[in-house]
């Protein structure tokens, strides 16, 4: 029998967190404690270069918080609540390696707000997406209002927020909430696969890139190719470098140092 917290497996180079706290796999203080502590664990973890994020199922991905939490609390323990969700979200999105979300079923409210701070999200056909926190009152508070926006455009976040709409996974894969749709129980094959792709790069190239990738988010051109330039001559001076122009020229697979620590 479950205990509600999610589940931590390691295969190989990537690290896969199961919400398991059924039927919906909702937040509670508990469990976002956990996430937090298992997020800096990994981060820490050299020998992990991929997170896969999904939920145990195939009818819930995560529901977003547990309502019960806040139930008879006074302001300011629910703000408490609030900086347990922020933490969890801000160690998701500094995540050093790739991340992504392999979305099995519903994805709302602090879910959804988990997997927009992945890299990638994919999801299965039965999934549903929604940020439904003004039907109870309340409003996202896990980086939904300013995420959600970046990824799909003010009008689309303001159906989902201020509307209280659901979408379904051809429309969010149109509108750009997901990078990819796949059959009922392929979303966890579909991110190990990307897991296995990302396998290919060096491990600080790709700290580097996505650092870049996430800092370039409204900056002018100069300033991107400023950051690049410098960005590039810090990897040149490394041995994974030398070690991937060899590979190539000689025609054979490198072998990376395998420790994205290094260019945190």
């Amino acid at each position: 029998m479950s205990d509600g917290l999610p589940r931590l497996e390691r295969r190989e180079r990537v690290a896969i967190l199961t919400f398991d706290n059924p039927p919906a796999h909702v937040f509670t203080a508990a469990i976002l404690r956990e996430l937090a502590a298992q997020l800096d664990t990994l981060e820490a973890d050299s020998a992990i270069d991929t997170l896969v994020m999904t939920g145990a199922g195939e009818r819930f991905f995560c529901a977003g918080d547990d309502l019960n939490m806040y139930v008879g609390i006074s302001p300011a323990a629910a703000r408490e609540l609030t900086r347990l969700l922020a933490a969890v979200v801000t160690r998701l999105h500094d995540f050093s390696g790739l991340t992504v979300a392999a979305i099995n079923g519903w994805c709302l409210g602090a879910g959804l707000e988990c997997a927009l701070a992945c890299d990638i999200r994919i999801a299965e056909t039965q999934a549903r997406f929604g940020l439904p926190e003004g039907r109870v009152g309340l409003l996202p508070c896990g980086g939904g209002t300013a995420t959600l926006a970046r990824q799909i455009g003010r009008g689309w976040a303001k159906r989902l927020i201020l509307c209280g709409e659901t979408v379904d996974v051809e429309t969010a894969k149109r509108i750009g909430l997901i990078q990819q749709s796949v059959p009922s129980g392929e979303s966890l094959p579909a991110a190990l696969a990307l897991a296995e792709q990302a396998a290919r790069q060096s491990p600080i190239a790709l700290v580097a890139s996505k650092r870049l990738i996430d800092a370039h988010q409204g900056a002018a051109l100069t300033t991107a190719l400023a950051r690049e330039r410098a960005a590039f001559g810090t990897l040149f001076e490394t041995a994974d470098a030398a070690e991937g122009v060899a590979a190539f020229l000689g025609k054979r697979e490198p072998v990376w140092e395998h420790d994205r620590s290094r260019n945190r």
